[in-house]
């Protein structure tokens, strides 16, 4: 459904479902690399993981970008339905909001050692 008309402002041309999601996708991979999102998660992951370093979230984050293209369709829109909040699209671009739950959840599941994160994703 389509909101709002020719009154409203300059209009937003039609964008493919497809387009959409690589913007959303490109915005949160370079989100999860910038020292302020890295320190939100990490302080928000704290409480449920005491253990969990500032070091270890920046680098837990780190390790998903190379691991996202292994991950089946299916992973990938689970962890962006956990990581996006809201996405807002408008002349200039996209805005997509994050979860800081969703990105603490995250930095806990992946800086978990390999044989507990296994047991957490069975």
């Amino acid at each position: 459904m389509l909101k709002g008309s020719a009154a409203d402002g300059p209009a937003i041309a039609r964008i493919s479902a497809a387009e959409i999601e690589g913007a959303v996708m490109a915005q949160v991979r370079g989100l999860l690399r910038q020292p302020e999102v890295v320190l939100g998660a990490w302080r928000a992951a704290r409480s449920a993981a005491p253990d969990l370093t500032e070091d270890k979230a920046r680098l837990a984050l780190e390790r998903l970008d190379p691991l996202w293209e292994e991950l089946f369709p299916a992973e990938q829109a689970r962890i962006i339905r956990v990581l996006v909040d809201r996405v807002d699209i408008g002349v200039g671009g996209a805005d997509v909001r994050l979860r800081l739950e969703g990105l603490a959840s995250l930095a806990r599941d992946l800086a978990a050692p390999p044989a507990e994160a296994a047991r957490v994703a069975a």
